[in-house]
């Protein structure tokens, strides 16, 4: 096409190309930069209270004086590399520690296995000490269940007022909100009242503002028209109580395999988002229901069942670039042995007592492979049931990042030297988006605590150019300092 000659008609297809273009990236604008937690830990509503995270913190730890005291114990229990051919507490093990603490970084070369579960030990207990849970779902669903309207209308203003004490407190976790009940017919009256109650009461106790972090989730979303009704209930709430517009967001539970495929035989998650109006922050994935709606019997309603992980690729295709976090569900096997010790009974017999670890190991290497796992699947959070399931998780987010650390520092090293050759050719925006891929595995480590800052700016970057968390901008500043 000659280009002089039809100008008119060359202006025209651009104009619609640059329409379409904006369009596209106004719904796709990419992946959030923003801080995700690694899991949420629910809790039933009746049972908040504003101590609830140290509380839990507190007993992962005793979980893991009780049953994995050190590196090399946990270790073994949860299966890190190598370690099933460790011998037990020794001599060399002593000797092992002396040299960790005195030459870490010739250790992390010379004996690597060793070197990891030393960090992820570690770490993972200052984590516990410092931050036990990262998110919290206050439960008026499953782990709270059907109760008489004035004792669930108690609770609601009670698990406000918990919260709104909490905030800012130390040990609070820093992402928090509430499950309500789905918006189904039998449920959806008690469900908004719930909502409403507990709304009313938290802006009341807070003086009108929103803790950092807050959500409501929905869970069992079968149509969109549900997730609309909810954007309206927190329009009106903002209303109320003199909030910005969008300052109370949302999360959606994909669960049914109405959530899935919708009636139309089209996937039904683009829309349920769409409905979301730019509130939904996140997808959260029920292992549980979604295998008993597909009539899975019990004894096959597992984490790794092949129907999950169609649902898990179907919600990652669904997300991919609207910048919204996917979560993973929950281990139900959860890590207590099957004898309890009564304060005052007799104890535990040996019998008893191996009984009991065996089957608490057994749980938390189960927990540690099956986040490991999700990780696999790139899904960086997941569900949390008990505060044993804590040092588990941390452990095995940590592994997962400290493993890869040393080939991620190299490639991100090399990638901005060669991107920002790259930028002076035009090709900002393609090599940014690799990139920022590469920046966000520095970012989710840094945040949950597997590294520290300083080991965040081995690949290269200053400090403020990791806070900024934008590789666009990374290769925008150093190309004007060229």
């Amino acid at each position: 096409m000659d280009t002089q000659s039809n100008r008119p008609e060359v202006e025209a297809v651009l104009r619609r190309l640059s329409e379409a273009n904006r369009k596209f990236d106004a719904e796709f604008p990419g992946e959030s930069s923003e801080r995700q937690p690694v899991h949420t830990v629910y809790g039933g509503a009746h049972l908040f209270k504003a101590e609830t995270s140290a509380n839990l913190g507190a007993a992962a730890q005793r979980t893991l004086q009780t049953y994995a005291p050190d590196f090399v114990s946990f270790a073994k229990c949860v299966g890190l590399p190598g370690a099933d051919t460790w011998p037990e507490y020794s001599e060399p093990k002593e000797k092992l520690l002396a040299d960790l603490e005195r030459e870490p970084e010739q250790i992390r070369r010379t004996k690597p296995q060793f070197w990891l579960a030393h960090a992820v030990y570690q770490r993972m207990s200052a984590k516990l000490s410092r931050e036990p849970v990262e998110d919290f779902r206050i439960d008026f669903e499953d782990g709270y269940g059907n109760r008489p309207d004035a004792e669930e209308d108690s609770h609601a203003e009670q698990a406000a007022r918990q919260l709104a004490r909490g905030v800012g407190s130390p040990l609070f976790p820093p992402f928090i909100g509430i499950r309500i009940k789905p918006f189904t017919g039998a449920l959806s009256a008690r469900s908004i009242r719930t909502l409403n109650l507990f709304l009313n009461t938290l802006f009341t106790s807070t003086g009108g503002k929103v803790p950092a972090g807050f959500i409501v989730t929905l869970p069992k979303v079968t149509i969109p028209e549900q997730v609309s009704t909810l954007v309206e209930l927190l329009g009106r709430a903002e209303a109320e109580h003199r909030l910005p517009p969008g300052s109370l967001r949302l999360e959606l539970m994909i669960e049914t395999p109405q959530s899935i495929i919708g009636a139309d035989g089209t996937f039904a998650i683009p829309d349920l988002i769409k409905a979301g109006e730019g509130r939904c922050r996140g997808l959260h994935f029920g292992v549980y229901d979604y295998t008993a709606s597909c009539q899975i019997t019990a004894k096959f309603q597992t984490m790794d069942h092949p129907s999950n992980d169609f649902a898990r690729h179907v919600m990652h295709v669904c997300a991919a670039g609207r910048g919204l976090e996917l979560s993973d569900g929950a281990t139900n096997v959860l890590p207590v042995g099957p004898h309890k010790q009564d304060p005052d009974g007799p104890s535990l017999t040996a019998q008893q007592s191996n009984e009991n670890r065996s089957a608490v190991r057994q749980a938390m290497r189960l927990h540690f492979d099956h986040v490991q796992r999700s990780l696999r699947h790139a899904y960086y959070q997941g569900w949390d049931l008990h505060p044993a399931q804590l040092p588990t998780r941390y452990a095995a987010v940590y592994a997962f990042f400290l493993e890869a650390f040393e080939s991620a520092a190299a490639r991100l090293h090399n990638f901005i030297a060669k991107a920002a050759q790259a930028t002076l050719m035009g090709d900002v925006m393609d090599d940014a988006a690799t990139g920022q891929g590469l920046l966000n595995f520095f970012l989710r480590a840094r945040n949950c605590g597997a590294i520290s800052e300083e080991e965040a700016l081995r690949p290269g970057l200053t400090l403020e150019e990791l806070r900024g968390r934008s590789f666009y901008k990374i290769l925008s500043n150093r190309r004007k300092a060229r």
